[in-house]
């Protein structure tokens, strides 16, 4: 079977159950009273929200997770894994960094979807606390970390520079492990701060998946071609009750996951700091914060932005929401090209 058939079934099977599942999955959030609850903190608009189904992020999750399995087993069932020009999907090392990163990011949905049911059936706006949050999301990571180390992926590629091997010594291990650590964490809280307003964070992680997808072609690995087709179906088939106005927000349970997919995916391609331009709005997202709160501590009071993460910022500005979410795909897309070109040119393959 031609890798070409799996990714397209992928993404269709992913749309199409997660775009479904819509029908049924809102009216049963709707039925348990799991709506949004809008904090005073935020822009005084967004109270218009207050009660809009929340972790509707459960049907992309399922969505992808569905298709990925019947696409790979497809393919396999087929002799896709024969053909020459890609790896198999279930031998090796690769078999590690793609099922290893779907599992990072249902432990990481899963912390989500915890953080969510206390924020709205327990009524705690807050949540888990700041501690217990970064607790299961360092469990998680660090599991998927010690996966990569035990399955020897502690090879990266640098494009224009060359190979780097973490496993000569004790103190690149040691620099393995913690750059690893710090990315997988610092990636899956940059996508959960991209999910502010309706249709950012799915419209933005659509741009990284059709990248990781071109990627797919030009390292032949069939694996991340599926994931990626999958992780595009799940985020598209969303926006479809997430766009402006959203019927329904993923929530915790949702953007984790998504990080968590994200993350993965930078490793997969054995070159996780292409992360940086191919996820640049989940990194201008996250500097927004941090500078807004260190200028705000700094000058005791005083503020760069408007409010942050910087989409609030436009929004305060006066920019419509459906404006934010092309205007910033559009930026990340223009990252992930230039993410793509440094894997074409930079010979890391």
């Amino acid at each position: 079977m031609n890798v070409t058939y799996a990714i397209i079934i992928s993404a269709v099977i992913a749309f199409g159950v997660t775009a479904g599942l819509g029908f049924i999955v809102i009216p049963w959030l709707r039925k348990l009273k799991f709506g949004q609850t809008i904090l005073d903190i935020g822009p005084s608009w967004h109270k218009s929200k207050q009660g809009t189904p929340n972790m509707g992020g459960i049907m992309f999750g399922i969505g992808i997770i569905f298709a990925f399995a019947v696409s790979a087993i497809i393919f396999v069932t087929l002799g896709g894994e024969m053909e020459s020009d890609y790896s198999s999907i279930l031998v090796g090392r690769e078999n590690v960094l793609i099922i290893a990163g779907v599992a990072l990011a249902l432990g990481c949905g899963l912390v989500g979807f915890c953080d969510d049911f206390i924020k709205i059936k327990l009524k705690r706006n807050e949540g888990l606390s700041a501690k217990q949050k970064t607790l299961g999301q360092l469990v998680m990571t660090v599991a998927y970390v010690l996966t990569l180390w035990v399955s020897k992926n502690y090879v990266w590629y640098l494009p224009f520079i060359g190979t780097l091997d973490f496993s000569k010594n004790v103190f690149t291990a040691i620099v393995f492990w913690v750059l690893s650590i710090i990315i997988v964490y610092g990636c899956v809280n940059s996508v959960n701060l991209t999910d502010g307003i309706d249709g950012l964070c799915s419209s933005v992680t659509a741009t990284v998946a059709i990248a990781f997808i071109i990627i797919s072609y030009i390292q032949g690995f069939a694996g991340l071609g599926i994931v990626s087709a999958a992780l595009l179906g799940g985020v598209c088939g969303f926006l479809c009750w997430n766009w402006n106005p959203a019927k329904t927000f993923m929530g915790d349970t949702g953007s984790l996951f998504l990080g968590g997919m994200v993350a993965s995916l930078g490793f997969a391609i054995k070159c996780p700091l292409l992360l940086l331009p191919i996820g640049i709005i989940y990194v201008c997202e996250t500097m927004s914060d941090i500078i807004q709160i260190g200028y705000f501590k700094l000058t005791h009071g005083k503020r760069i932005f408007k409010m942050a993460p910087i989409h609030h910022h436009f929004e305060m500005c006066g920019w419509k929401e459906k404006k934010i979410c092309v205007v910033f795909s559009t930026v990340n897309a223009i990252g992930c090209a230039i993410g793509v070109l440094l894997i074409a040119f930079g010979n890391a393959k």
